[in-house]
């Protein structure tokens, strides 16, 4: 059984609370025992006893006492001893009484500072773990690949000082890297557009010459295929480039109205593509949110069987589609959203770029949304999109 750890906070503010207390008590001891000295004076109650005149001393302390002519009472010195017996009575009681009265008052005090400690430690430890705080919202924004932002945290330069420009330094060499990244990727896609376009017209210039030779037209095919196999992974590479950016367009977009608009118009064969959708309004990029229901349909009509079924649903801020197909592992499913990364064994994978799905998840990060996969039981796989 897997034990709960407190947090942060909770055991920062058991240790104030535990110094308040742990300074009380000691006060308190200190005080006690100095109190307890004190009163263990002889002294003490001696001289308070004998300053009482004789005839306040009733019972057994009066026997003894002889009255002068002259009205003056006389202590002989059996009442003096009953005098000093009495006094030692009352020191010791008056002793007790006082340490008893100091623990009970003290401890009800002592239990108040407590109380008090615990509250000031709960808000103090706050304090403290509030640039931490900030750091951490920081860090769950910046995961989301906003790496343009930064802490900037203000103050003096202590040790979270410290902590936030480091974290800060390695946000600035993070977003160097993924901007260097996406701009190089975006300029050899952008250079290896022309090649492709030049060889697609020279195999189209050749085929459309009267009469070519039977194995000129299939080498001819061949390399027009090729040719736009890498086109698509040329422009899925643009795409996935683009994505990973921050939104430059955010706009209201009907989502329902574009998956039925793309169903209608995908008309797959040998496949029963079958849609269901409600009022779904987001906000976002309408080309890459296109996009994104283009490659899930896609997705499911390329890695589908013979007859087989794909199931659309679109309603509030979820898109699912799920489809039939050969059975998937659970651990595969992380590596589908990856780049360059296909199940080779699934129908129709060497016609793909394996930019699919990964293009998929850049665009729901893009937009701040969350993306989940999972093998259905029968085999196929159910993607659902949930955009905030």
């Amino acid at each position: 059984m897997k034990t709960r750890r407190l947090t942060v906070r909770a055991r920062l503010t058991a240790l104030y609370g535990g110094l308040f207390v742990l300074a009380g008590t000691a006060l308190l001891a200190i005080t006690y025992l100095l109190l307890a000295q004190a009163l263990n004076s002889q002294a003490f109650g001696r001289e308070a006893v004998l300053a009482i005149p004789a005839t306040a001393v009733s019972g057994p302390a009066t026997a003894g006492l002889t009255t002068i002519p002259d009205g003056i009472i006389v202590e002989q010195e059996s009442a003096a001893r009953e005098r000093i017996k009495l006094a030692e009575e009352l020191r010791v009681q008056f002793r007790r009484q006082t340490l008893n009265s100091l623990l009970q008052q003290g401890a009800l005090a002592l239990a108040g500072v407590a109380v008090v400690g615990i509250w000031l430690g709960w808000l103090a430890a706050g304090r403290t773990l509030r640039p931490l705080q900030q750091i951490t919202a920081t860090a769950r924004r910046v995961a989301d690949r906003n790496l343009h932002e930064r802490i900037g945290l203000t103050g003096p330069k202590d040790e979270l000082r410290r902590l936030a420009d480091t974290f800060d330094d390695m946000l600035g060499r993070l977003d160097a890297a993924f901007g260097a990244q996406r701009r190089f990727v975006a300029n050899a896609s952008h250079e290896l557009r022309t090649p492709l376009t030049i060889n697609r017209t020279l195999i189209e210039v050749a085929l459309s010459r009267p009469r070519p030779p039977a194995e000129l037209r299939q080498l001819g095919e061949t390399l027009l295929a090729v040719n736009t196999r890498h086109e698509k992974l040329i422009e899925g590479l643009l795409v996935l480039a683009g994505s990973e950016q921050q939104l430059t367009t955010c706009e209201p977009v009907d989502l329902a109205a574009v998956t039925e608009r793309l169903v209608a118009a995908a008309r797959p064969a040998g496949v029963d593509l079958r849609v269901s959708t409600a009022p779904a309004l987001v906000t976002g990029d309408t080309v890459l949110l296109e996009r994104l229901v283009h490659n899930l349909l896609d997705n499911a009509i390329a890695y589908n069987v013979p007859g087989g079924e794909v199931l659309v649903t679109c309603a509030g801020k979820r898109l699912t589609v799920s489809n039939t197909g050969p059975p998937i592992s659970a651990y595969e499913i992380p590596g589908l959203f990856e780049p360059f990364r296909r199940l080779t064994d699934r129908i129709g994978s060497t016609d793909g770029s394996g930019l699919g799905l990964s293009i998929v998840k850049s665009i729901v990060t893009a937009h701040g949304g969350g993306v989940t996969a999972e093998p259905g039981p029968a085999g196929g796989l159910t993607i659902t999109i949930d955009l905030p």
